[in-house]
């Protein structure tokens, strides 16, 4: 899932003063959890976007078959009561609950499943995600225009409240991946109500018009400024929800978050500035969490322009780089230094490397004919608006210029130009970040897979597209491990991407907030959210 807001610790120029307490934190005539959401989102189209901003708003609107466990570990059930499979794992049957509602009180069967899936596999839907459902029978194929009905794919309703699901493969982590919202259902009445189902652009998100399955409703949208939802009544789950509702705001500046948060305006905020994280420990340890967090920072070469399109040069400027440096000076969080694309979790810990070597960087770039960056272009490094992102960028853009005489020029654009600019290939180096959408190191390795959605690099090798093909199949997971090492090596030889750190996931949370559980991927069940009375509020000058 690609990183929106700027979830790191940002550097900042003011220092927490001493604290006081204020008595008017937010939400106090209602359970109304006020979240720091980072920059505004893309859409909250389920098989539109890829990002953590919109991820948080959608899971509060919609629901899939399963749903994030409240402990912060594995899943429960969601809209499907059971589940069970076949002995060799390839047939999943899933049984819908009948209390399942849309919010405009219609049932949820499933043949909404059946639709939603054949949207997002639809080719004109150029879904980013689609390839999540690759591992059904058939639906690469739909998808690629192979197969063109979609009754011949391994997705069956065999009456209103099962579904059923033939699988290429086995796929251990699929309850998993189920709870990622390319799989949740969409009301396709609606949808076409306001315009083609297969097209994007679509105003069947905005308020007054969306119809969910979650345990919220979308109450309100004011762009730049906040997303309102409120308590769904049609939620089959309705009685155990305890926020009465959630404004995500949209908070590009974390000093302002900050702000935010000790004016009593946010109960959570994305991130914190890092010259505020040593106060907060020492005068507020209880407002300030650091949790583990399965993400990577990194850079997104496009391979298909010269220079960039020779690995030496890719290769040199990796190898330019001090990530001890950055993380030491800029993010002071604990961040660990990236000298591979996957993190290490579930069982695998990549030991390829792509560690500082200046003179093997300076060796390279004089083979590739640029010794001291002679002949060199100036190179492009595009990043989303963020005072962090410019950091790094500054950061690196010093180093390679040092290190290697290399001359790079910024160029900083708001997200949604940012992304156009990322898929149309319109950059040389974009800073990335990639946080899994499923604990598997799959999440991350399909971002450099031949044409994928979230490619974005130019980069297509078909002996490593055949290896995630041959692991996708594999079921042992010391064997479909080897495998994930063979694609790290080639990513270490051939540097599409440049990863640079390992997250952490840093922020304020008012001691109020309740059941807000650690979690690698930091997603939750909104319904499991709860605040108690006002107590004292957050810290304030």
């Amino acid at each position: 899932m690609r990183l929106s807001a700027p979830l790191i610790v940002l550097l900042a120029g003011l220092s927490l003063l001493g604290c006081s307490r204020s008595s008017s934190p937010a939400g106090t005539a209602a359970k109304i959890l006020n979240f720091g959401n980072g920059t505004e989102p893309e859409e909250i189209d389920p098989h539109i976007v890829t990002g953590v901003t919109e991820n948080n708003i959608i899971t509060s609107l919609f629901e899939g078959l399963v749903n994030y466990h409240p402990s912060g570990e594995g899943v429960s059930p969601g809209v499907a009561e059971t589940w069970e499979t076949s002995p060799d794992g390839l047939t999943w049957t899933f049984h819908l609950r009948s209390t399942a509602r849309w919010s405009n009180g219609e049932p949820l069967t499933a043949a909404d499943f059946l639709r939603s899936y054949q949207r997002i596999l639809t080719p004109t839907m150029t879904a980013k995600y689609a390839g999540n459902l690759f591992h059904v029978v058939g639906a690469e194929d739909f998808n690629t225009g192979k197969l063109t009905d979609f009754s011949a794919t391994g997705f069956s309703a065999p009456d209103p409240h099962t579904l059923v699901m033939r699988l290429k493969h086995p796929v251990p982590y699929l309850l998993e991946l189920l709870k990622h919202y390319s799989w949740f259902p969409v009301h396709l009445p609606t949808i076409e109500k306001f315009g083609p189902a297969d097209r994007k652009g679509n105003t069947w998100t905005r308020p007054g018009n969306l119809v969910g399955n979650g345990p919220f409703q979308l109450q309100s949208w004011l762009p730049n400024q906040k997303i309102t939802v409120t308590r769904s009544p049609t939620y089959w789950n309705a009685a155990a929800v305890k926020l009465d509702g959630i404004a995500f705001f949209a908070v590009d500046s974390v000093d302002a978050e900050e702000r935010m948060f000790r004016a009593g305006q946010l109960d959570v905020t994305s991130s914190i500035p890092t010259s505020k994280i040593a106060e907060y420990q020492k005068n507020s340890p209880d407002l300030i969490r650091i949790d583990p967090y399965y993400g990577t920072y990194f850079f997104r070469l496009n391979v298909t322009r010269p220079p960039l399109d020779d690995p030496r040069v890719r290769r040199a400027l990796a190898l330019a780089i001090d990530r001890d440096g950055i993380i030491n000076t800029i993010l002071r969080a604990g961040q660990t230094p990236a000298y591979n694309l996957t993190p290490a979790y579930a069982g695998f810990s990549p030991d390829t490397s792509l560690k500082p070597d200046l003179a093997e960087a300076r060796r390279l770039l004089a083979e590739a004919g640029f010794p001291e960056g002679k002949g060199l272009r100036r190179l492009e490094l595009l990043y989303n608006t963020s005072e962090a992102h410019k950091q790094i960028a500054e950061a690196i853009q010093q180093m390679w210029r040092t290190n290697l005489g290399v001359d790079i020029s910024l160029r900083n654009e708001e997200w949604k130009v940012y992304l156009d600019s990322q898929q149309t290939l319109n950059f040389d180096i974009s800073r990335s970040a990639w946080i899994g959408d499923y604990p598997n190191p799959e999440t991350f390795l399909d971002l450099l897979i031949s044409g994928g959605g979230n490619n974005n690099t130019g980069y297509a090798n078909p002996e490593y597209d055949r290896l995630l093909a041959e692991a996708l199949a594999t079921s042992d997971a010391t064997a479909r491990n080897a495998l994930h090492q063979q694609m790290e090596n080639l990513i270490v030889r051939d540097v599409p991407v440049i990863p640079l750190y390992f997250y952490k996931r840093v922020f304020l949370i008012n001691p109020r907030v309740k059941n807000w559980v650690p979690n690698i991927l930091d997603n939750r069940a909104w319904q499991h959210i709860d605040l108690d009375a006002p107590s004292g509020g957050q810290p304030k000058n």
